[in-house]
């Protein structure tokens, strides 16, 4: 979110869990940071984060469609096992796909006879999540960092 125009760098540690309450990731290095207004994380998620005091502490619940959306169908293809020969495939792994103006990740769904199932979703694609944060800091984004699309420093990206 844009405060008065104004993009921010939001700092924040976070455990993230399924809805059985398994721990799926965590910012265990160190907090993170992330630009506002740019999709760096879960919109819902930064809009959550914006609301908050520093030194706040939440849980964000967020349902699949709000989280990495719900599984979409068009998002999985099949391929002649033929067409990977030269890369060594196992189920679960990821690939690279270069679609000529943009590159695409997909999993090994699965593995048949003749062919691969790709799935381009999210991993966490139809899962309802739930977010521990809390809010380390929030400052007005430098000028470098909004004409570079990202957080510069601890927890962002350092050149």
């Amino acid at each position: 979110m844009i405060i008065g125009g104004t993009q921010r760098v939001i700092t924040f540690s976070y455990t993230l869990k399924n809805s059985q309450g398994e721990v799926l990731d965590s910012s265990f290095d160190g907090p993170m940071s992330f630009l506002t207004g740019v999709g760096q994380i879960i919109p819902k998620l930064e809009e959550e984060l914006t609301r908050m005091l520093i030194g706040q502490k939440k849980q964000v619940k967020l349902a699949a469609a709000d989280a990495y959306g719900l599984p979409d169908d068009k998002m999985v293809m099949e391929v002649p096992k033929a067409d990977l020969e030269h890369l060594k495939i196992e189920e679960g792994t990821f690939l690279q796909l270069n679609l000529g103006d943009q590159l695409k990740v997909v999993r090994i769904a699965k593995i048949n006879p003749e062919s691969v199932i790709l799935d381009g979703n999210h991993p966490l694609a139809g899962q309802d999540l739930e977010f521990d944060v809390e809010l380390v800091n929030s400052r007005e984004a430098t000028q470098e960092e909004t004409s570079h699309g990202h957080a510069h420093g601890p927890g962002g990206h350092n050149h």
